[in-house]
């Protein structure tokens, strides 16, 4: 029987939209006042799009074998670089985690009207530790209402708190409040640029000295990662080939809106030194309640922005794992984490990776600054996820000439030449963001350079290593060379 064709083109760019935006990156692109049109272009146009397009057809293609990234990667190369890639998949997830958790941990610092333990270091990573061991506790019960948690959590922590806080601005400069990002300070070259009387002015390209002065763009292009995700649903439309580029330029479209009107809402409220990356959404409703003293919402959307960065971490705890739980059960990884409980949870991958997080928890009590650490997880997560990226594309490319005659309900317009330029563009537009990734921000206090990037290197190098070595491992378990 044919599957069934219900999914439309404004459905399918709504799950993707849900899938990449999130609160959390807000300020860190305020952070980047006028020029973070730059930035969200950049995500938008050489990330977000080629990699929906490229990841729709190699959804559509390996569709009824399942495995995601895994296969992709398998079918173009060798089972040792397809399970490096969903080993990335997963590691990057599970170093996802402390981030969001720790923007949850500024939120309920909010609710409960203390705002400075949201930079506080050891309040913030025990929250973070504790929630992780909490989400689970309820994965492993394999409770049903875990969906309804999750499908909940995007509407009322994330799209409700968003609205709220573009109304916010709206009302604020309809009010003739000052607008924040006309007062940066001079000495913030990056984002503002001086006349003959030396006056700041905001900037709308970015002052490039080096590579610091654009480390963000790692940061914010993870903002937009996750999109092969929903990739797969490609087959699920009627006209796969003319409706599923309509619904990703339509998720680009809600995606750009949404982001930068947020993040110019925290802009303009939000005075440059008191944008935080880890609490200045909060901080900024704050400012406008207090303004309109209505001070007892900033509490209430804390709240909500808490719930939906939770639900998150519910929707995203067990999926992953569930792909590393497939190369398991094909004999790429040791026959202990096969083991599943009674509810078919994979128990033993979901310990282990709450092992992980834990540790890495860790550096919100141990470093000095909370937004150093925050955006430290975050470029060791997207550098992570863009070697996957990279090995996608590659992936791509490759299969269009090692399996030209693969059934593709949905193939990227153009031939193999239109191929090469969106994967291309996309490869390019990763390797140069890898690249970034270990520059640390002009903008965040991050002491030592040198140190900064040694965690970087020695971390990405770690995650990367570790899939390798295991795979050559199991391969001589089974008393043979590794394969080619």
């Amino acid at each position: 029987m044919a599957k069934s064709k219900n999914i439309s083109t404004s459905q399918l760019a709504l799950m993707t939209a849900a899938a990449v935006i999130s609160l959390r990156g807000l300020p860190m692109m305020a952070q980047e006042e006028l020029t973070m049109f730059f930035y969200i272009f950049f995500a938008t146009f050489l990330f977000l799009i080629p990699a929906a397009l490229v990841g729709a057809e190699l959804g559509s293609a390996f569709a009824a074998k399942g495995g995601g990234v895994y296969t992709w990667v398998k079918e173009a190369f060798n089972p040792h670089l397809g399970f490096t890639a969903i080993f990335l998949q997963w590691i990057q997830n599970v170093v996802w985690y402390p981030t969001v958790l720790g923007f949850a941990a500024a939120s309920i610092a909010y609710t409960i009207g203390l705002p400075a333990l949201a930079q506080n270091g050891p309040f913030v990573g025990l929250f973070s530790i504790a929630m992780y061991w909490f989400a689970t506790w309820v994965t492993l019960r394999g409770t049903s209402a875990i969906s309804g948690i999750t499908s909940r959590g995007f509407l009322i922590g994330t799209v409700l708190p968003g609205i709220v806080i573009v109304l916010a601005a709206a009302a604020w400069l309809a009010g003739g409040n000052g607008v924040e990002f006309e007062h940066i300070p001079a000495s913030v070259s990056q984002v503002v640029d001086l006349d003959a009387a030396h006056h700041a002015h905001p900037r709308l390209f970015p002052h490039i000295t080096g590579m610091s002065d654009i480390a963000f763009l790692a940061g914010i292009l993870l903002l937009f990662a996750g999109v092969e995700v929903h990739a797969v649903h490609a087959p699920e439309l009627k006209n796969p080939q003319k409706q599923f580029p309509r619904a990703m330029f339509l998720a680009a479209l809600i995606s750009f809106g949404l982001f930068t009107l947020g993040a110019l809402a925290v802009a303009v409220i939000t005075p440059y030194d008191r944008i935080n990356l880890q609490s200045g959404l909060f901080t900024t409703f704050q400012i406008v309640f207090e303004h309109y003293r209505v001070g007892w919402l900033t509490n209430v959307m804390s709240l909500l922005v808490a719930f939906g960065a939770l639900a998150g971490v519910l929707s995203w705890i067990s999926g992953p794992s569930r792909g590393l739980l497939w190369t398991a059960n094909e004999g790429r990884l040791p026959r202990l984490l096969q083991k599943t409980n009674r509810n078919g949870v994979q128990i033993n991958i979901l310990i282990i990776q709450g092992c992980i997080v834990t540790a890495l928890s860790s550096l919100y009590i141990f470093m000095k600054d909370v937004s150093v650490a925050f955006f430290l997880l975050s470029a060791l997560t997207i550098g992570l996820y863009l070697i996957m990226y990279m090995m996608m594309y590659a992936a791509a490319i490759r299969l269009r000439y090692t399996q030209p005659g693969l059934q593709r309900d949905y193939r990227v317009p153009g031939g193999n030449a239109g191929m090469w330029a969106v994967g291309g563009i996309g490869f390019l537009a990763v390797l140069f963001s890898f690249a970034v990734t270990f520059f640390p921000p002009s903008q965040l206090p991050v002491g030592s350079p040198a140190i900064y990037t040694t965690l970087v290197v020695c971390g990405t190098a770690l995650f990367l290593a570790v899939p390798i070595v295991i795979s050559i491992a199991m391969d001589r378990r089974r008393g043979r060379g590794p394969r080619t």
